[in-house]
């Protein structure tokens, strides 16, 4: 009889339902702008709550480029051609509705929505959201249903418009813009529907080491407008090289000390790998706390 191998993959048949476990808690990474690490962000939150025996759910909304679809796909070839198994959440896909008219298309929409949702909420204890960097129909729905919203901004006054105006002699902080509003108009909504409120979480990402003028600018502006709007401010994640070379293989700071991978690893995924630890602290997710994080 055939010993099995510890790397041999094992059938990933959907987890069935949880019972009596407590409500699956919602994160949608989002804002309305590319660029700024948004599926990096999703894929290695993802990952990290499944090596901490988390089930876990995604839904990849960014139908057009559909990044963390792709780093899924890309992860499981990596599996596949190495015989070697690696955490995978469980996966829905929403499609956007073909439908001419306005009504009829949102109303596909919400019920692939609701259904995709539904789905993954019976079965996972996190459902992580991935949004274009557009204002779509099916990323209000997202954003509607968050229980934590992760918005990843760049150390630039271009990310910094989306969340509020900038005067450009002071650099004083002015009125909300476009993405706040959409999380406030959001904010409301789920408090009229569930009684409950959305924890909004801004994390600076892609982070220079070079101490400039304009990221201080940045972060200074941003602690500001935390206090004015009802966001909490994270730390993020580093601009390092090693997250492009990540990609094609699947694979995630997680990952580099799994058997078949060819990578070194260094100090500097050291560093990266605690910048993923302090981002879990700050978030306090549910069924967390006071939990060991064993990477």
């Amino acid at each position: 009889m055939k010993t099995p191998s510890p790397f041999e993959l094992k059938d990933r048949t959907p987890a069935p339902p949880r019972a009596g476990a407590r409500p699956a808690h919602v994160i949608v990474v989002g804002n309305e702008k590319g660029g700024a690490g948004k599926s990096t962000v999703a894929i290695h939150l993802a990952i990290a709550l499944m090596r901490m025996d988390r089930q876990v759910g995604v839904i990849d909304l960014d139908v057009r480029q559909s990044t963390l679809a792709r780093y899924l796909d890309n992860r499981r070839r990596w599996c596949e051609r190495r015989g070697v198994e690696l955490p995978l959440p469980e996966q829905e896909h929403v499609r956007p509705s073909a439908a001419r008219s306005l009504d009829e298309a949102e109303a596909e929409e919400n019920e692939a929505w609701q259904n995709a949702l539904t789905a993954l909420k019976a079965r996972c204890d996190f459902v992580v959201v991935d949004v274009p960097g557009a204002d779509t129909h099916l990323a209000r729905l997202a954003h509607s249903a968050a229980d934590t919203i992760i918005t990843p901004v760049n150390d630039s006054f271009v990310d910094f418009d989306l969340l509020a105006e900038v005067d450009p002699d002071t650099y004083e902080v002015g009125r909300p813009s476009l993405y706040s509003a959409l999380v406030w108009d959001c904010r409301k909504q789920k408090a009229v529907r569930e009684k409950k409120s959305i924890d909004w979480v801004v994390m600076r990402n892609r982070i220079s080491t070079l101490d400039a003028r304009n990221k201080r600018r940045v972060g200074k502006g941003l602690k500001k407008l935390s206090e004015r709007v009802g966001f909490r401010l994270a730390p993020g994640f580093g601009e390092r090289v090693i997250y492009r070379e990540l990609f094609p293989l699947g694979l995630t700071l997680l990952d580099l000390t799994q058997d078949g991978s060819a990578m070194q690893f260094t100090l500097s995924h050291v560093a990266a790998r605690q910048e993923l630890r302090d981002l879990l602290i700050v978030l306090k997710l549910p069924g967390l706390e006071g939990e060991k994080i064993p990477f």
